[in-house]
């Protein structure tokens, strides 16, 4: 960390010139965007897009992550002083160009006409040449998400860390659900279960669809290098998308979300296994279901905003300097 620079730079969202490079504005001033990068709408010569998307309107009990995308940017300003950790020397914030692309405006009063401006939110950067990391927002989101994706890549190789399966049985199709949207995603044909899997699941399911599934338990005993290893073997070199629901962590941890389950991964357990999947064919990922008003320490949030940083790796470890 470069202290003299602290004392002269700020708002740097909004001021900075350039587009690559560690930042060093105080972490407690200046413009919360994510890892301090520059909002802009126009992506040309950006590598990463990261996006909010604050729609909590489809949880089965608490809501509150209309607040995850502003909470993890001002998380996220601890962290763009250095390097990420363990990552062996790989400095994505110096190597490539990440933009905060702000969040997706939208009517909270019309539910109904949310799904459609996700998906076409989210294709709008990919129409750009960008990939996306997603801030929620509660689950729902990925499912329109993967509506964008799915129509660039084809069915998707999707992990998925979570609690719940989200593979509850609901086939209409315009009912908007976080329990469901796993369920619809398949049913659809925008995801290849046969190259997917679950992490850190801790909840009955009936029927997983064909969706293979590590359940948290295993996760413990078997550890996380092991848990990796059968991640990158499922997935492959497959276009693949990373989404994270925070509820796989622990309450321990993670106490700010909407449905909490005791058993989850520990932080370093997540991290140990986001890290060792570096060589996944990422293209997009998002964090979700984060509620601060659930967690007054704001460590809910800080592990969001370390999830999101680690997505934005693996979304570009394969196209790095070698």
């Amino acid at each position: 960390m470069t202290l003299d620079k602290a004392k002269e730079t700020v708002d740097g969202a909004f001021t900075a010139t350039a587009r690559r490079g560690l930042a060093y504005e105080n972490a407690f001033g200046g413009a919360t965007s994510f890892l301090r990068r520059m909002y802009t709408k126009d992506l040309a010569g950006f590598d990463l897009a990261v996006t909010g998307v604050p729609f909590d309107q489809a949880v089965t009990h608490r809501p509150g992550t209309r607040f995850g995308p502003r909470a993890i940017r001002e998380a996220s300003s601890l962290q763009p002083y250095d390097p990420p950790y363990g990552w062996d020397g790989f400095d994505p914030l110096s190597e490539f160009a990440i933009a905060d692309y702000g969040d997706m405006a939208f009517d909270y009063a019309n539910v109904a006409g949310v799904p459609a401006l996700v998906e076409a939110h989210i294709a709008g950067i990919l129409a750009q040449g960008c990939g996306t990391v997603t801030l929620g927002g509660d689950h729902f989101i990925t499912l329109p998400i993967l509506r964008a994706y799915a129509e660039k890549y084809g069915p998707m190789s999707v992990v998925q860390f979570d609690a719940h399966s989200d593979l509850w049985p609901d086939d209409d199709m315009t009912r908007i659900d976080h329990g469901t949207m796993m369920y619809k995603a398949v049913k659809l044909g925008l995801v290849d279960v046969t190259r997917s899997v679950q992490i850190g699941i801790r909840t009955e399911c009936e029927d997983y669809l064909g969706m293979p599934y590590i359940d948290a338990r295993t996760c413990h005993e078997k550890g996380s290098a092991w848990v990796a290893e059968q991640i990158k073997a499922r997935v492959g070199d497959h276009p693949a998308y990373v989404t994270f629901d925070i509820d796989a962590l622990d309450p321990a941890f993670a106490p700010g979300t909407g449905t909490p389950v005791w058993g989850g991964l520990a932080s370093w357990q997540a991290a140990a296994i986001l890290r060792d999947m570096a060589g996944i064919n990422m293209v997009g990922g998002d964090i979700v279901e984060v509620s601060p008003p659930y967690d007054t320490t704001g460590a809910t949030a800080i592990a969001g905003a370390h999830v999101a940083m680690e997505l934005c790796c693996l979304s570009l470890w394969n196209k790095r300097k070698k």
